[in-house]
């Protein structure tokens, strides 16, 4: 039987000529130039870059927290221009999962109330709820630790109720902001080890990194130099 390529998957996110700028006073400051990107269903792609290269603000305007001052970005292909504030947050809430560098827990909840708070913002029933954080716990190896404080966790374990969080709405894209700077070498493998799977799983998975050492993983390495995209490389991953 012919192997699907990723470039046959469905498209879940996709950029058409997208730039993003910025004024302050008279300047204008060019983050992102006019970029085209695709990722695609199953596919786990890193975006590798210097300080100040546009990275942060292409996974923003990924996750639909920015809108490109040129071009367009689609989701699922719905272009995000056409939406109004309320349809944006609603998308971002269905279909996208952030994994931020710093976890962003919410110190006085457990891990399982941390995971809970995306789905009652989309207000699904309780008992809904509880299923839900119950297979996310599960999935990222965590249910013996669902009372724990974020205080009482690891950094990686941190960052896996993190994951969980994020995957717990059932997005179609999920993106890492660094996910990997403060872990070490054994809490990095489980963390991308977790992100690959769920790549290999059908979700669009997208990282931010600094990192040479998450390579492997990866199907595809978009490199951004001075707010473009300078290289890419394709079918990295083992």
């Amino acid at each position: 039987m012919e192997k699907i390529t990723q470039e046959q998957k469905p498209v879940v996110a996709e950029l058409i000529q997208a730039s993003k700028k910025f004024r302050t006073g008279n300047q204008e400051i060019i983050a992102l130039q006019n970029t085209d990107l695709t990722i695609h269903q199953g596919e786990l792609i890193l975006i590798i870059g210097p300080s100040g290269s546009g990275k942060t603000t292409l996974l923003s305007l990924i996750g639909c927290i920015l809108y490109p001052t040129e071009g367009c970005v689609c989701i699922k292909g719905t272009n995000t221009k056409d939406l109004n504030e309320k349809q944006l947050a609603r998308l971002r809430r269905q279909e996208i999962g952030f994994v931020f560098q710093n976890f962003n827990l919410i110190a006085p909840l457990s891990s399982e109330e941390n995971i809970m708070v995306p789905l009652f913002l989309n207000k699904l029933p309780r008992e809904i709820v509880k299923q839900k954080v119950q297979q996310a716990l599960e999935l990222v190896g965590l249910k013996k630790r669902k009372n724990s404080l974020s205080k009482q966790l690891s950094g990686g374990e941190q960052q896996r109720v993190a994951i969980a969080r994020a995957l717990v709405s059932e997005p179609s894209v999920i993106l890492c902001d660094e996910p990997t700077a403060s872990l070490d070498s054994e809490s990095l493998d489980v963390i991308m080890k977790e992100l690959r799977s769920l790549a290999d799983a059908g979700k669009a998975v997208a990282v931010v990194t600094h990192d040479p050492r998450l390579k492997g993983f990866a199907d595809k390495i978009v490199y951004l130099e001075d707010g473009k995209v300078a290289k890419i490389e394709k079918e990295i991953g083992e």
